[in-house]
C-alpha cells in the first residue's frame, strides 16, 4: 500500500509523467518489493531456531508496527498536506530512493514468513506481481482522482498489516 500510496502521488505530482515513467515505477516498486521479503527471509532463517518459540509474537509486533507506522503517516499526510516535490521533475535517483524507502518494510516481513516457514519465491513473486500492477494503477487514480485517494490507501494497507499479525497471533496462540 505504500508503493500504491506513493504512486498516486506521483501521479499527482508529476504532471507530464509518461506511460514509460509509470511503467518504470511499478516495475521499480514491484522488484524492491519482491527483493526485500526475500533478503528478510534470508536473515529470519539464519536466527529461526532462536525465535521458534516467539515467530508468532514476532509476527504480530512486526506487522502491527509497520501497519500502525502507515495508519501514523498517512494521518500526518492528511493533516500537513504534503507538497509535490519541488520542481516536479522525475528521476531515476528519486524513483530508486522512492522504491527503496517503500520497500523496506517488506524486508521484516521476509523475517515473519521465514519464522512461519512460508515459501518465500511464491510469496516473494506474489508481492512484486500485485505491487506492480497496484503502483501501475496508482500513476492512473493519481493522474485522474488527486489527493484524496493517497491517505486512505495508506490507512486501508496499515490496518490490513495489523489485521494479518493478529490473524498469526490468535491462530498460534489459541489455535
Amino acid at each position: 500500500m505504500d508503493a500504491f500510496a506513493v504512486s498516486v502521488s506521483n501521479g499527482i505530482c508529476y504532471r507530464n509523467y509518461t506511460s514509460r515513467q509509470a511503467f518504470c515505477t511499478a516495475l521499480a516498486f514491484g522488484g524492491f518489493q519482491g527483493l526485500m521479503p526475500v533478503l528478510g527471509f534470508i536473515a529470519g532463517t539464519t536466527f529461526i531456531s532462536m525465535i521458534e518459540s516467539v515467530d508468532h509474537l514476532i509476527a504480530l509486533i512486526l506487522l502491527g508496527y509497520l501497519g500502525g507506522k502507515m495508519i501514523w503517516e498517512a494521518r500526518k499526510e492528511a493533516a500537513g498536506g504534503d507538497e509535490c516535490p519541488v520542481g516536479g521533475v522525475f528521476t531515476v535517483r528519486s524513483l530508486l530512493l522512492q522504491a527503496v524507502a517503500t520497500s523496506i518494510d517488506a524486508l521484516a516481513v521476509g523475517i515473519s514468513l521465514a519464522a512461519l516457514r512460508v515459501d518465500i519465491v511464491p510469496a516473494a513473486s506474489f508481492i512484486a506481481v500485485v505491487t506492480f500492477t497496484c503502483s501501475l494503477f496508482g500513476v492512473s487514480l493519481g493522474k485522474r482522482f488527486g489527493r484524496v485517494l493517497e491517505s486512505r490507501a495508506q490507512i486501508f494497507g496499515g490496518l490490513i498489516l495489523i489485521a494479518i499479525g493478529l490473524k498469526i497471533f490468535v491462530e498460534h496462540t489459541f489455535g
